[in-house]
Parts: structure tokens; C-alpha cells; sequence
């Protein structure tokens, strides 16, 4: 089973504002192997209130991992079925999904303040 992980980027690395990324890098992910097995860069549409989870399920995302994400925009995501970690650190996608296969990411506090 595949599984994809959606991650919003500035300048190549984790985006701490959810909503202000410039693009998303999405991961596939083998479960049985854990290993990435593609990675696919979209540029999302503009940011409205539930655009972004409605258009990340609609591109197949199962998983994002964020730095910053309202309380309603994870609800949204929950209601999609996708799953969001938030408080992960300013990181390459590649470097936080392998920390996060490997059981080692470390997710912080949630630096969304709505």
C-alpha cells in the first residue's frame, strides 16, 4: 500500500505557514518497504478557507506533515481523512518522511496561532 505525503514548501524546505506555501511536494511512500518511492511538486490553487485539504485529497494525499496549521484547517483535513502532523521542523521533505518512517520525528509545538 502507498501511502502519500503531502508537505508545504518555501524555498525547498518546509513551510512553518501552512497556508502561505509556495508549492507542496508530495511523497509516495511503500509502506512495506518504507522507503520513498516518488515525489511529485504541485503548485496549489489559491489559498481560501478549505481549498487546500479538499484539492490535497483530491491528489490522492493520505498524510500531511506541517509546521503551523489552524485548528479548523486540521478539522477540514480529519473530515478529507487526511491525517496532519503539525509542529515539524523547517526540513526537506525527503529528511522529515524518512525521520517520520524511521519513528524520529520530532513535532513540536503548533506555530499557528488560528
Amino acid at each position: 500500500m502507498t501511502l502519500k505525503i503531502a508537505i508545504p514548501l518555501a524555498d525547498g524546505k518546509l513551510c512553518m505557514h501552512f497556508g502561505h506555501c509556495e508549492k507542496f511536494a508530495v511523497l509516495d511512500v511503500d509502506q512495506a518497504s518504507k522507503k520513498i518511492t516518488n515525489r511529485t511538486d504541485l503548485v496549489p490553487p489559491p489559498h481560501a478557507p478549505g481549498v487546500l485539504p479538499v484539492w490535497l485529497h483530491e491528489n490522492g494525499v493520505t498524510m500531511v506533515i506541517a509546521g503551523g496549521m489552524g485548528q479548523r484547517a486540521q478539522q477540514i483535513f480529519a473530515s478529507n481523512d487526511i491525517e496532519v502532523l503539525v509542529g515539524a521542523p523547517a526540513d526537506s521533505p525527503e529528511n522529515l518522511v524518512a525521520a517520520y518512517l524511521a519513528g524520529t520525528l520530532k513535532c513540536g509545538d503548533n506555530v499557528c496561532d488560528h
